[in-house]
């Protein structure tokens, strides 16, 4: 393959990769993780406060007639951000563009795309704190000022030019809003923190995905459902359809509490939505070491995964639903842990600070 022909390759790909695409599902599309996504705001289920903030936000600029500020949406995954981002479109009634920090590796690839911006565009970002830092120094311009500077040329003959650029609004997503840099924090006009769902609000959302999926749920399936889905409507989707797939070998017209129980405790989910690698790191901690207090590394190799996996996957929801503390001398098991492993609690861990 030619140079030439290399190069209008990659042309053609970006093109795909980068296409705008609509809110609105197309007809007769197989039911798939897109429909399961509420497409206008009133839709949308829980974080009613942040939802009040954002309808208003955009019920000013429609009536201003002008693109809204930028959005940023800050929030552990699978919350609901990339939902929200395509709702902020789908509101406007303008075409959404999905890129990623990571799949932004130079500053001129982040160009191209604000460059092919039409007014009004929203420019969707997820993961924003993993852009390049010299993406980001482009993007503090194109937010701020609406235009980019080219560069043409190379050495002292090198020169910039600047390419104004159609007002237009950013939509970032993270899930380390720590991560970014203030002075691209700041160019965003309203910041949205979305928190981890109660179980009520989870029901109603896994009703509402059962519906579009044609799962028919008995009074207290949801709930059960609810139980085991870490607060995250992500986790409960992806519950609800291996629920279906049993519902389905089973030959069932109707899925009962018993039946959620039992399908999901073939992927070993329990009651309290711990899995297989949560319930090995606290036997690891009540078993092989007294309850704690335990290095991560040590903990780590004891269930034979990364050091990482273990603190970002699995500790996160042990710490914030009570099962794991952490102190300054290690891991400790909480009473909860062992009582939840059908033991009696060994020694006072509350003393451990």
């Amino acid at each position: 393959m030619t140079s030439q022909s290399a190069m209008q390759g990659n042309s053609e790909a970006n093109e795909v990769s980068l296409q705008a695409i609509s809110a609105v599902p197309l007809d007769n599309e197989p039911v798939s993780e897109e429909e399961l996504r509420p497409q206008a705001l009133g839709g949308f289920i829980g974080q009613p406060q942040l939802k009040a903030q954002l309808q208003l936000f955009l019920d000013a600029a429609r009536k201003r007639d002008v693109p809204p500020d930028h959005i940023l949406l800050a929030g552990p995954p699978g919350l609901g951000k990339t939902t929200l981002a395509m709702i902020v479109a789908n509101e406007l009634g303008v075409p959404i563009r999905i890129t990623s920090g990571p799949a932004v590796q130079h500053a001129g690839d982040l160009a191209s795309i604000l460059s092919s911006l039409d007014a009004g565009e929203v420019l969707f970002i997820d993961e924003i704190h993993r852009l390049p830092r010299a993406a980001e120094e482009l993007l503090y311009i194109a937010m701020e000022d609406f235009r980019v500077d080219v560069m043409v040329g190379k050495g002292p003959g090198a020169s910039s030019i600047p390419l104004t650029l159609p007002r237009f609004t950013v939509v970032g997503a993270t899930t380390r809003e720590g991560m970014l840099p203030s002075p691209l924090r700041a160019r965003f006009g309203f910041t949205a923190h979305l928190d981890f769902y109660p179980s009520e609000e989870l029901e109603k959302l896994i009703e509402r995905s059962a519906a579009v999926l044609g799962v028919d749920l008995a009074p207290g399936s949801a709930q059960q459902l609810s139980l085991r889905s870490r607060g995250t409507p992500r986790i409960a989707n992806r519950l609800l359809r291996r629920v279906r797939d049993w519902a389905i070998v089973h030959e069932l017209d109707v899925v009962k509490p018993d039946d959620v129980k039992e399908a999901l405790s073939l992927y070993q989910i329990d009651s309290e939505g711990l899995d297989r690698l949560d319930l090995a790191v606290l036997n690891a901690i009540v078993r092989n070491f007294d309850g704690g207090p335990v290095g991560l590394n040590n903990l780590a190799a004891m269930v034979g995964e990364e050091s990482e996996t273990v603190e970002t996957v699995c500790e996160p929801y042990l710490v914030r639903e009570g099962f794991l503390m952490r102190t300054p001398k290690g891991r400790v098991a909480t009473d909860k842990a062992w009582i939840h492993l059908g033991l009696t609690p060994g020694g006072d861990v509350s003393k451990l600070s």
